[in-house]
């Protein structure tokens, strides 16, 4: 499955039918945009990218990456790359592993949506969970990485980063709750899951009391959304930075978490029905290694948050399905993810009933 997964969403295709735009217009504005731009040899599209199309931007002086909202009318709110852009050159001005930005585009005229333009990144993407083909010893290195990565992003102070607003501090889980039930919802030819709507009921009703876990929050912190060293290992940047906000931590992990309940079919995960693979720490170990780090003592709320969670992917892949029916979905594999939709809300309410037996 492994091997399957990659091939779907590994590399570029030629720009697919309705993703293509005024090239002209695009390196026009790169001339003066992009310092050292030295004209545009070709344009291709990469695989993956379920909400934002993504580019591979060909030139005789190096590779960029272009990310743009994508065409048809669009949910309130949704496909922010001028959050993304903001984020990723904060983060980047940091130090921390995010690519550099290089311009915003807000300007609809120039290839039809707003866009930005960043450096394409070189190293190594890892599609499958359990790194078949590694040591253990590489594997555990694989996850202290990543593990090291996601607890710098949240020990980040976001006032001192110029950050300080790109958020809400408080309300979290109501607010994000809100949000994407309203999305599910919304979606009506998508259809509706009683499971979905078994879950919106008991996060709401088991909503936990805020708390001090705020910071800077990727929100799709999973191992495919990273690029890893070419040869150690080392996450050397972090993509897809849509879902970022000022949010709550622990939860935040908990989604980078959910690859230990995610079927690898679906994406990277680790729930496969086997044993670990040796060198892959056990969950309850991973966390214990993010406490330390994030110098908390514990993560009472860690049940919550997964099947929060997994909510919050079931409805990020129903927005998927929609787009796949309306005939604006920017991935060659969305109508394959959008499948998921009925499994992940299952696990979702699954994983709401365990928290109810472990209280």
């Amino acid at each position: 499955m492994s091997d399957e997964i990659a091939a779907a969403n590994e590399g570029t295709t030629p720009v697919r039918e309705g993703f293509a735009f005024d090239e002209g217009a695009l390196a026009g504005w790169m001339q003066a945009n992009v310092p050292g731009f030295a004209g545009l040899t070709r344009i291709e599209q990469f695989k993956g990218g379920q909400s934002n199309p993504t580019y591979k931007l060909v030139t005789p002086g190096g590779n960029y990456v272009l990310r743009r909202k994508p065409p048809g009318e669009l949910l309130k709110g949704a496909h922010a790359v001028d959050r993304e852009a903001r984020v990723m050159s904060a983060l980047h001005a940091a130090g921390f592993p995010a690519p550099r930005v290089h311009g915003l585009c807000t300007d609809d005229s120039v290839i039809g949506s707003w866009f930005f333009v960043m450096d394409m990144v070189e190293g190594r993407i890892f599609w499958d969970a359990a790194l078949p083909g590694m040591t253990p010893d590489e594997r555990a290195a694989i996850y202290d990485a990543m593990n090291a990565t996601i607890a710098r992003l949240h020990s980040l102070d976001p006032e001192a980063i110029g950050l300080g607003d790109y958020g809400r501090r408080s309300n979290f889980f109501a607010r994000q709750l809100a949000t994407w039930t309203r999305q599910y919802r919304e979606a009506e030819d998508a259809g509706r899951d009683p499971d979905m709507d078994r879950v919106i009921d008991w996060l709401e009703a088991n909503m936990p009391a805020d708390d001090e876990s705020f910071g800077i929050v990727h929100g799709d912190f999973r191992i495919d959304n990273m690029i890893f060293h070419p040869t150690e290992p080392r996450v050397i940047a972090v993509l897809d930075w849509e879902l970022s906000t000022l949010g709550h931590t622990g939860s935040d992990f908990a989604y980078h978490a959910m690859m230990y309940h995610m079927p690898p079919h679906i994406v990277a995960g680790l729930a496969s029905g086997r044993d670990l693979p040796a060198g892959i720490p056990a969950e309850r170990d991973y966390l214990a290694t993010y406490c330390r780090r994030s110098g908390r003592c514990a993560m009472p709320g860690y049940g919550y948050y997964l099947a929060f969670n997994f909510f919050r992917l079931a409805a990020i892949m129903h927005g998927i399905k929609a787009r796949v029916i309306r005939g604006t979905a920017s991935s060659a594999n969305a109508a394959q993810r959008a499948e998921a939709f009925p499994q992940l809300a299952q696990i979702a309410w699954s994983l709401a009933q365990a928290a109810d037996r472990g209280r």
